[in-house]
């Protein structure tokens, strides 16, 4: 039985469970229900989950940290008050590297949200070139998921608009997901079906079987409890898939690196090496593959071997703005 989750900050023991787990509660020498320095930094952690999974009372610490960043924008006289996010709302609020043009009159369309273009532009040529033979063409935006965890809700609510309209004006009916941050932040906020990319390759019998006895897989934070992602890959491997434990975050998470760019090179860096790092989010394979070697699922499934390309991440974007 799951226990509660809830956030009812009151309720926390002090047990400081969550700091062992946190690199960011550790450095403050602060628990969750510490709420008052909690709200003073609460631009500064990872929103990753790790306090609510460890919490022995069931206290949503992300919730609670996502609320306390709302409230300061409800506060503020222009909005978000924190500085150092320009680069982000400039890119994410409304989106800058949007592309439909080839989504015209698609019932069925490739999402592949902002990081895999950015770091996969080799692979995903091939993702397009093989969907494009079944019908299936790119529809390039953003979920809008860093803006929420900026504490914008309106900002975040109208992305949501913004696409469900534009779905229905080209009449697309399901959406295919690459990343698992898009597949959570969606959840039922999209009048379309939502397809993951593994499910629809599994379908249309493309890709490589894996092997997994030389990686182990960092499961990205928003599907480390549920592991939803964990079947729909289930037909490309061969052999159980194990977990990297002991790592909490890519530190890239609550787009805490503005705030904490020391903090998130170390959460990247420290990654144990004793075997090759997997993951099915580029976000955090971006992030670790600069300090070891780490792998993407598709890049191997499709057999492009490619690398992160972590060095043209905006130029890799900016490209497939005018495929």
């Amino acid at each position: 039985m799951k226990k509660e989750i809830h956030k009812r900050v009151e309720e926390c023991i002090h047990c400081n469970a969550c700091k062992r787990k946190c690199k960011f509660l550790t450095k403050y020498d602060i628990c969750i229900g510490d709420s008052e320095k909690l709200k003073a930094l609460a631009y500064h952690c990872y929103l990753c989950g790790e306090c609510t999974r460890i919490c022995p009372k069931g206290i949503d610490g992300r919730g609670v940290i996502l609320d306390y960043r709302k409230e300061e924008v409800r506060e503020g006289k222009y909005g978000l008050k924190k500085r150092g996010y320009s680069g982000i709302l400039l890119e994410k609020k409304n989106y800058l590297f949007q592309n439909h043009r080839k989504a015209k009159g698609c019932k069925t369309v490739l999402f592949p949200g902002c990081n895999f273009p950015a770091y996969y532009p080799k692979t995903l040529d091939k993702l397009v070139a093989l969907l494009q033979k079944e019908g299936i063409e790119p529809y390039y935006d953003c979920c809008g998921k860093p803006i929420e965890e900026l504490g914008l809700t309106k900002e975040a609510e109208a992305i949501f608009t913004r696409l469900n309209q534009d779905f229905k004006r080209r009449g697309i009916e399901e959406i295919i997901l690459v990343c698992p941050n898009c597949f959570y932040h969606f959840g039922d906020k999209l009048n379309v079906k939502i397809t993951t990319i593994y499910e629809k390759l599994s379908a249309l019998n493309i890709g490589k079987k894996l092997s997994t006895e030389e990686y182990e897989c960092f499961f990205p934070c928003p599907d480390r409890e549920d592991k939803r992602w964990l079947p729909k890959l289930s037909p490309f491997l061969s052999g159980e898939l194990s977990e990297k434990k002991n790592l909490q975050c890519c530190g890239m998470g609550g787009c805490a690196f503005i705030q904490e760019p020391a903090l998130s090179r170390e959460m990247a860096e420290s990654r144990p090496k004793e075997k090759k790092l997997i993951s099915y989010c580029a976000t955090c394979i971006g992030q670790f593959a600069r300090f070891g070697e780490s792998e993407h699922f598709l890049p191997l499934i499709l057999e492009t071997g490619e690398k992160a390309d972590y060095s043209h991440s905006f130029w890799n974007r900016l490209k497939h703005k005018f495929y």
